[in-house]
């Protein structure tokens, strides 16, 4: 059998030496992005999706290991296991193969053919189940009848007999594993209208559908699910009645000392045992590797739009729309410090209108407003026609950004909001919330659930807790690659951060404000709780820009401080020119002197070397600084305005299975599909194409006013893009 790490490592492509080493420092306590980060010579630059998708295997294989063991034991209690029953328990390779073999061996509820074993029947299932010479069934039965046992006639055995023979036929591994191929290579998924006469839903696509289960796509299982539970669509997987009959004989029959008996054995094995059994089982494989799909698809665009780059160090009006309650609007400064707040009712009147233009006049002249932020909820689009009227009576460089406030809601009634901001209330907590997420989206986006953020398709039918785990993973991994100010950041934040937990990050806050500012990151160890495991895992995601170390303001780890002085003197300078920023020409001075050279000098391996390399020519750098900017807006554009073939800018919020949603400015977003997509050959998934963030030009290709929908193509436009609904 294939040892555990020589299986992940060719699973993975990776050396099994390598993979050895990640899975030896994940059992030592080691976080992903600490590993991922500071560990480079001994997993080979693994990035940080390549290992957590070794986790995640190792997790699923050591699961599958115990079970293995479980059954075997299990088994052998029962004094039936055999030397090649635990070979096939060992070499299967899935927990469905595990659970195949262990089917004639699980403890049953009482059955037709358990009834049948108590009357006596089981010889005579055998003897007719045999392979050999042909025998008369009903000559044999004859010999089990037994009025006392419920036995009255020869027919009553051979019904007990059939269904003996029938279980047995439905728990052996080898005919399930059979049909399941079968199923998986010709079954249709269909599905229908529950009702005669449906009225038109978004399930209309599904009133009368059938897909091959081979091709089926992760969003049309899905929505069929869901249109299931609503009472709205009835499904199953459909597999010709005959064709399995067909291929279950020919594997069961032959042979058999009564073959008719047998075959008709075999039919009412599929009939009663294995069609509604393996139905069920396909569908429900088919929903898990939907919901891991949809689930990677979540985490694939939680990443760019965490990793939006932020529009920090500008005074920032955040605007939460509202109708009955008004719109809240909220300053704040540089560091989202809140400096005003008010509340104004642009969508009463005209007249209001012009008074809430005058109040917010007041408060970007007062407090040196340049960016605004509208929130995409309800009344946004007068917010965002107000806004435009705002900035052409102030003029100057004034301009604004529709953000999404998914989960602003969710955060501002939370506790952690309420201990933020005591002396608000909830409304205008979103304000705030609103214009922290222009300013800087992580920062802000952490302290929300990830499922809440609403970039993904099903979120709430998926299975909770692997959805929480991989989204926390993507968090964990965008907030380590940025880097925290450990002076600055919440506890929200810094819970995210490598080795700490809610403790020490409410520790660390605590700390600093009993303490003042951290001046070093050593100062980490004074904190209660935070011990030099924590420490390890921590340092280097941490930043002190106060500190007069300025490695401490940069992602070079602690244990790696006295490598990066010695490469300086290699090269003929301190950490003065770090500070200064005068060392553009580091990676020069370094192939120059060597890199292998330098490394051994230093004491550490190449990929250590090179990163800190980056991080003394570029200290404190942010890499979202390197993305795309976001699009200020300072004019307004009505659907009514959009014509077939006008070419537009505009920002990914979501790629989905079918396609990708683009703001392209007029508060209803577009569909490009994926048929629509700018390349040269088919893909996959959108995802193969862009993300979450990216700037794209798209063209206009159809506008439905009536039912807000809007067709975008990333190519020049020829083609009409499929109907709306869900896909």
């Amino acid at each position: 059998m294939e040892s555990l790490i020589q299986t992940l490592a060719r699973e993975l492509g990776r050396e099994p030496t390598h993979v050895e080493n990640v899975v030896r420092l994940i059992d030592e306590g080691n976080t992903i992005p600490f590993i991922a980060r500071y560990r480079k010579e001994l997993h080979g630059a693994m990035d940080d999706t390549t290992m957590r998708t070794l986790a995640d295997r190792l997790q699923y294989l050591r699961s599958l290991d115990k079970r293995r063991e479980e059954v075997k034991a299990s088994i052998e209690g029962q004094g039936k296991l055999t030397e090649e029953l635990a070979a096939a328990i060992d070499a299967a390779a899935t927990l469905a193969e595990v659970e195949d073999l262990y089917l004639p061996y699980r403890p049953k509820r009482r059955t037709r053919a358990t009834m049948a074993r108590e009357k006596g029947l089981e010889p005579l299932a055998d003897a007719l189940f045999a392979k050999g010479s042909p025998v008369d069934p009903m000559a044999l039965a004859a010999d089990f009848i037994d009025p006392e046992k419920g036995v009255e006639t020869a027919e009553d055995a051979l019904q007990g007999a059939n269904d003996i023979i029938a279980e047995a036929i439905s728990d052996d591994a080898s005919v399930r594993k059979a049909l399941r191929e079968l199923y998986l290579r010709r079954g249709m998924l269909v599905s229908r209208a529950a009702e005669k006469d449906p009225d038109d839903s978004v399930y209309r696509l599904y009133y009368d559908f059938a897909s091959p289960v081979s091709r089926i796509q992760g969003h049309q299982v899905l929505a069929i699910n869901r249109g299931e539970r609503e009472g709205i669509l009835k499904a199953g997987v459909e597999l010709d009645g005959e064709m399995a009959r067909v291929a279950l004989r020919r594997q069961v029959v032959p042979g058999r000392a009564a073959m008719e008996f047998v075959r008709s054995a075999a039919d009412d094995a599929w009939d009663r045992l294995l069609e509604p059994s393996l139905e069920r089982e396909i569908r429900n494989a088919l929903t898990e590797e939907a919901d891991e799909g949809a689930i990677h698809n979540f985490a694939l665009n939680l990443k760019p739009l965490l990793m939006q780059p932020p529009v920090k160090g500008f005074v920032t009006m955040g605007l939460d729309p509202g109708y009955r309650n008004g719109c809240k609007v909220a300053v704040v400064d540089g560091t989202g410090k809140v400096l005003d707040t008010a509340v104004v009712y642009p969508t009463f009147s005209e007249k209001k209108k012009q008074e809430a233009i005058e109040v917010l006049s007041r408060l970007v002249k007062t407090h040196g407003v340049r960016h605004i932020a509208i929130g995409n909820g309800t009344a946004s689009r007068e917010t965002e026609q107000m806004t435009v009227e705002l900035i052409k009576k102030v003029g100057g460089e004034l301009s604004y950004m529709i953000v999404s406030e998914a989960g602003a809601s969710v955060y501002s009634a939370s506790k952690l909001a309420a201990e933020e901001f005591p002396d608000y209330d909830v409304n205008l907590r979103s304000a705030v919330s609103i214009a922290r997420r222009l300013q800087d989206p992580l920062a802000e986006l952490v302290k929300i659930d990830p499922k809440a953020i609403g970039v993904g398709q099903y979120q709430h039918d998926m299975p909770q807790a692997r959805l929480d785990e991989a989204l926390s993973g993507v968090v964990e991994d965008c907030v380590n690659a940025v880097g925290v100010d450990l002076n600055t950041a919440s506890a929200p934040l810094l819970l995210r951060v490598s080795g700490l937990n809610n403790t020490t990050a409410k520790n660390i806050v605590k700390y600093r404000e009993e303490n003042g500012a951290f001046t070093t990151r050593r100062q980490l160890l004074k904190v209660p709780k935070l011990g030099p495991k924590a420490f390890e895992q921590c340092a280097g995601f941490l930043r002190v820009p106060e500190s007069k170390n300025v490695l401490d303001n940069t992602a070079v780890h602690p244990e790696s401080y006295a490598a990066a002085e010695k490469l300086l003197s290699l090269c003929g300078c301190d950490l003065s020119s770090v500070r200064a920023g005068a060392l553009s020409d580091l990676r020069d001075r370094v192939s120059a002197y060597g890199e292998s050279a330098a490394a051994e000098a230093c004491g550490v391996g190449l990929p250590t070397l090179r990163d800190v390399v980056e991080e003394l020519m570029k200290p404190g750098r942010d890499p979202r600084d390197e993305l795309p900017k976001p699009i200020l807006r300072t004019d307004v554009l009505e659907m009514k305005d959009l014509k077939p073939g006008m070419e537009l800018t505009g920002t990914v919020r979501n790629v989905i299975d079918f396609g990708v949603f683009v703001d392209i400015g007029v508060h209803q977003d577009g569909l490009v599909h994926i048929s629509q997509l700018n390349t040269p050959r088919r893909v996959s998934h959108p995802s193969q194409v862009c993300a979450v963030g990216d700037v794209v030009t798209v063209w206009v290709l159809e506008v439905d006013e009536k039912k807000k929908r809007i067709s975008l193509t990333m190519k020049k436009p020829k083609d009409q893009a499929p109907s709306g609904g869900i896909a």
